[in-house]
């Protein structure tokens, strides 16, 4: 894509979300849509036990950790985007790196096979889909992230095998996440499938998708670009852990 076609695809994309939101859609997230969602103050935020551990700052470049002592239990790991700063005394940057954060620039919804079996994955699914997560690493996911949106999977013999939801919700912004696919089933497109079609009921919605993917992983970057995303910025991403 040339610099002339990417700007006009960011044009797309801010026309259908306020700049502000993508530069600070998780604290803004935590202290809006999601709010009840999760616990903190008016400066610190994270998602509430359970959901996927994350946790924001109203001001990055200031976080105040001392105000989620309170939520935070020893040796706990939690992941801090947008934050780049040196970790006050009692706690630990266990793993410092970057994502890039990538923006729907299409009109339409992406054309891409519709999956017959998929259902939505459901609150009693809960257990097979935080194991099919640890298994492949999507980002961070808990027992009850599938309760932050919708989420759509695919199961052979009564085993979850791939899935795509949502997590993120800040205005019309809405996070596509938790995609997917069980390494046994690689290779027959069952989660890109199960995106396109999170994506689709978004659209249908009337909101604009996003999603993060980590830097390194070129493959899924490219893929995305395929369906339809543009890159808006790559930002900051932290595992950090209280030590006292």
């Amino acid at each position: 894509m040339s610099n002339c076609d990417q700007s006009m695809e960011f044009a797309r994309v801010l026309e259908r979300a306020d700049h502000d939101d993508l530069d600070d859609v998780f604290w803004r997230a935590f202290s809006g849509a999601q709010r009840a969602l999760t616990v903190g103050t008016e400066w610190a935020r994270r998602y509430a036990p359970g959901f996927s551990p994350i946790l924001a700052f109203a001001n990055p470049a200031r976080p105040d950790f001392a105000q989620l002592l309170p939520y935070f239990a020893l040796g706990e790991h939690v992941y801090c985007p947008d934050w780049t700063g040196q970790a006050p005394t009692g706690w630990r940057i266990e793993r410092d790196a970057k994502m890039v954060r990538m923006a729907w620039a299409r009109g339409d919804a992406p054309a891409a096979p519709h999956i017959a079996d998929a259902v939505p994955v459901e609150i009693r699914h809960a257990p097979q889909a935080l194991e099919l997560a640890l298994l492949t690493n999507p980002g961070p996911f808990g027992l009850r992230t599938i309760e932050l949106g919708d989420y759509l999977g695919v199961f052979e013999d009564g085993r979850l095998v791939a899935m795509a939801g949502e997590r993120l919700h800040a205005g019309r912004l809405r996070e596509v996440s938790g995609i997917c696919t069980h390494p046994d089933v690689r290779g027959r497109g069952q989660a890109m499938q199960l995106t396109a079609q999170v994506i689709g009921r978004q659209l249908a919605r009337g909101q604009v998708p996003f999603l993060h993917v980590m830097s390194g992983n070129v493959g899924a970057r490219a893929l995305y670009e395929r369906m339809g995303f543009v890159v808006y910025r790559e930002v900051v991403v932290r595992i950090v852990s209280r030590t006292h």
